[in-house]
């Protein structure tokens, strides 16, 4: 029996750890052949490559700075060239650079490399992606809810970059509409995962402002954004879909 993504084939940036592995892991689970990139860690990019494989799907991960629009576009190109064809993006790769607004303990260079990754990262990859995929594609960005609201000081650049995407993704939903491709937003609350640990003294006083009272798992991120990816979101593009254990509500 075909599974939902069989024969389709995804990419996903920033897919070496965290949300982004287990949403390669989701999407290989439902039959899709995946590539993930990633910008360092060539040791974890092949591990969850091994991951994928057990599923039976085709996969292979690309090294790629996510900050350099010449790479990212290259990127999109070797996967095309690698699979054949290219019918699903998920925009995960992101940086979380923190820094109250004129605090002289700021790097500005950390800010403009964080709005580099986070923004023009995902913009050069969709403006990449569009020459490949077709009718029945995906695109979806991994905001935060962050870029909704601003609960705590020193968040402002990253809410910015987040609240960026999202709109990103509302514009690019009438652009490809068109062409039958949805394009849509996931936007995580409290996820643990290495660069959000849920072990920590800020953790545990941050799962009191969530509904459910503790963080999330990546997988649950992952889950949403395999819906989002399958052909049973076929109608739903240009929204964005908060995964953040009601923090929000």
């Amino acid at each position: 029996m075909a599974k939902k993504l069989t024969g389709k084939v995804a990419l996903v940036t920033g897919g070496s750890r965290g949300i982004g592995a287990a949403t390669a892991r989701a999407l290989a689970e439902d039959g899709a052949n995946v590539a993930i990139s990633y910008s360092a860690s060539a040791d974890k990019a092949e591990a969850v490559v091994r991951d994928l494989l057990a599923y039976g799907v085709n996969a292979a991960s690309f090294k790629a700075d996510q900050a350099d629009p010449v790479q990212v576009e290259g990127l999109v190109k070797a996967v095309h060239d690698h699979f054949g064809r290219l019918d699903i993006l998920v925009n995960n790769a992101g940086v979380f650079v923190t820094g109250a607004l004129g605090d002289p303990a700021n790097d500005i260079e950390n800010l403009n490399r964080q709005f580099a990754i986070n923004v023009g990262g995902a913009i050069a990859a969709g403006r990449a992606a569009v020459k490949y995929i077709g009718e029945g594609g995906r695109i979806i960005n991994v905001g935060s809810v962050l870029g909704s609201s601003v609960p705590f000081p020193g968040l402002s650049d990253y809410a910015a970059t987040k609240g960026a995407v999202a709109l990103v993704a509302r514009g690019w939903a009438r652009d490809l509409g068109p062409k039958g491709i949805t394009v849509n937003t996931v936007q995580p609350g409290p996820i643990d995962t290495d660069m959000n640990p849920s072990d920590t003294d800020f953790a545990k006083v941050l799962n009191g402002y969530t509904a459910l009272g503790r963080y999330g798992r990546a997988e649950e991120v992952a889950a949403a954004i395999a819906f989002l990816a399958s052909p049973d979101a076929s109608y739903i593009t240009g929204t964005t879909l908060n995964v953040d254990g009601g923090i929000s509500a």
